[in-house]
């Protein structure tokens, strides 16, 4: 027979605990603080509700009760900004940026996965250490602070 203890080790998720002089994207080689440093969980949120409803309100003009508008036109809006700039609007309102691992806009497969990923919300709920979704790691992108 087992006990909860047996299980503790996954139910309790994952381990936060840092060593000393570690921070989300250490190991990525980027600032712990201030410009291209890793985005907090908060700006990502906020940039991903004020994307969504950007997109509800424009599914909302042409008037249709098609369930997958808005999803189409927030997939479509998040492929074309972040493959073209780096950033989608509610990105550019929150100051945070999506690139690759080396500095540079992900360009259009990247993004497509990106895309496709956070449209399933699914992997942008799930994140590493270095605050980066399976969407990122999937796509090797990661999103920064302005």
């Amino acid at each position: 027979m087992f006990n909860r203890d047996d299980l503790g080790s996954w139910l309790s998720g994952p381990q936060t605990n840092r060593d000393e002089g570690d921070w989300p994207g250490r190991r990525l080689g980027l600032p712990q603080t201030g410009s291209h440093s890793p985005a907090p969980a908060w700006r990502r949120f906020l940039a991903l509700l004020v994307d969504w409803f950007m997109c509800l309100a424009i599914a909302g003009l042409f008037g249709s009760d098609n369930p997958i508008l808005a999803p189409t036109i927030f997939a479509v809006e998040n492929f074309l900004l972040v493959a073209t700039l780096g950033y989608s609007v509610g990105h550019r309102i929150v100051g945070i940026e999506v690139r690759r691992l080396d500095g540079h806009v992900p360009g259009f497969a990247k993004s497509l996965i990106r895309a496709v990923l956070v449209v399933l919300v699914i992997p942008a709920l799930i994140f590493d250490r270095d605050h980066r979704g399976l969407h990122d790691l999937a796509a090797g992108t990661v999103i920064l602070r302005r």
